[in-house]
């Protein structure tokens, strides 16, 4: 009989591409995640991730499956594979953490989610950024009331026609090339929506409904796709509690990934949800004080310039005071790259304190359906005329302890 650890999980991937090293990088911040092997059918591709984190290289899928020293497999896959994967490990027996999203339908998200209810295992999925120090510390000013009742967020994620260029030539630094073809196909919705409805999930509770458009605006990327995906979508999400919150992702819009949170008394900002260690700034409404006035005077000052120069002094909104926020939570030890300031094995480590603890998970599979809903309601409106009325729900998740 196997006899598994107290504290580490024994943890196996499937999936060495691109993104598999971001989850090397920061293994080793979290000891309770012991890597025990990993499989990918591209050999090269798993002899370089084996090389670089040290791990037993199965021979084939049924081999690291079927090996009862794995406890959870993270799958790491493309998207469009996720289902398989996911269904194949949990029907052996293996708890699972999914890359983004569980499935590319909510149909078949619902048949993993029921699936590991049946065999009471756990499942969760990225993105886990909601366990970050970022966006720990906008959830406790909101749970605090600091900017009264919330009634609209704009949130984004455009990635910057800068992402298009040569954008096949791409590779991580362990040499694997970035998967333009599977990331076009797939489309930027699919890719990044999770980053922001997963923090807007955990904030405002489960969605009602969503009133989406998407498009593909620049169907030419520079290499040839079998279909490609809607680069471009805005999602009008309508909360139970009144909140409104508008999503939008691209891949041609200036670069802008940030999270804009407007209450009755005060508004909180994020420059960049991708970010764990993003700075959070908050400023009441109306500006109190001699800050009202200097806002006033310095807006005024700008408009005269730029009415006298052919530049401009900075771009968007009028210039407000904003305070920063300590950081509610201490901020991860190590982060993907600098590029990528995230900690990608939070998540994985947070299912695996689970397992052991023997609790829910933040990252619940119900969690993981609901954002599947909305990311296909979201990137593919057609299938629902345009606006859904959301069926998933989930469990409050619970923050996670503060240091302040």
């Amino acid at each position: 009989m196997q006899t598994f650890s107290k504290t580490a999980v024994n943890v196996a991937v499937v999936g060495c591409g691109y993104v598999s090293h971001l989850y090397g990088k920061t293994l080793r911040a979290h000891p309770n995640l012991k890597l025990i092997g990993a499989y990918d059918r591209n050999a090269s591709n798993l002899a370089t991730f084996c090389r670089r984190w040290p791990a037993r290289a199965y021979a084939n899928f049924a081999e690291l499956v079927t090996d009862p020293a794995i406890e959870l497999v993270l799958n790491l896959t493309n998207p469009r594979s996720h289902q398989e994967i996911t269904q194949s490990c949990l029907e052996a027996g293996k708890h699972v953490y999914s890359e983004k999203p569980l499935a590319m339908t909510f149909s078949a998200a619902q048949e993993l989610v029921a699936l590991a209810k049946g065999r009471n295992l756990y499942l969760a999925s990225a993105p886990c950024s909601l366990l970050g120090a970022t966006a720990q510390t906008i959830w406790k000013p909101l749970r605090e009331g600091a900017i009264g009742r919330v009634r609209l967020v704009y949130a984004n994620f455009d990635d910057g026609m800068g992402t298009l260029p040569n954008s096949s030539n791409w590779s991580n630094e362990a040499g694997i090339p970035w998967p333009a073809k599977d990331e076009f196909e797939v489309g930027c919705t699919y890719e990044h929506a999770g980053y922001l409805l997963t923090w807007l999930a955990a904030f405002f509770g489960p969605a009602r409904a969503v009133t989406s458009f998407a498009s593909c605006q620049i169907p030419e990327k520079g290499i040839q796709v079998d279909r490609m995906a809607p680069d471009f979508s805005v999602g009008n999400i309508e909360y139970q509690n009144g909140v409104v919150a508008r999503v939008t992702c691209s891949i041609m819009a200036p670069k802008d990934k940030s999270l804009t949170i407007i209450g009755e008394h005060g508004v909180l900002e994020v420059a960049n949800v991708r970010h764990d260690d993003s700075p959070v700034y908050f400023r009441p409404i109306p500006a109190r004080g001699w800050r009202a006035g200097v806002e006033r005077r310095l807006n005024l000052l700008r408009e005269w310039l730029e009415g006298k120069m052919n530049w401009s002094l900075w771009s968007g909104h009028e210039w407000r005071f904003r305070e920063k926020l300590p950081f509610a939570r201490k901020q991860s030890k190590l982060f993907a790259s600098e590029a990528k300031r995230v900690d990608f094995c939070h998540g994985p480590s947070e299912l695996a304190a689970a397992i052991r603890e023997n609790r829910t998970c933040r990252l619940s599979p119900e969690l993981g359906l609901h954002i599947t809903e909305l990311i296909e309601a979201i990137q593919y409106p057609e299938r629902f005329g345009g606006r859904r009325q959301i069926e998933s729900t989930f469990d409050p998740i619970e923050p996670l302890p503060l240091d302040n």
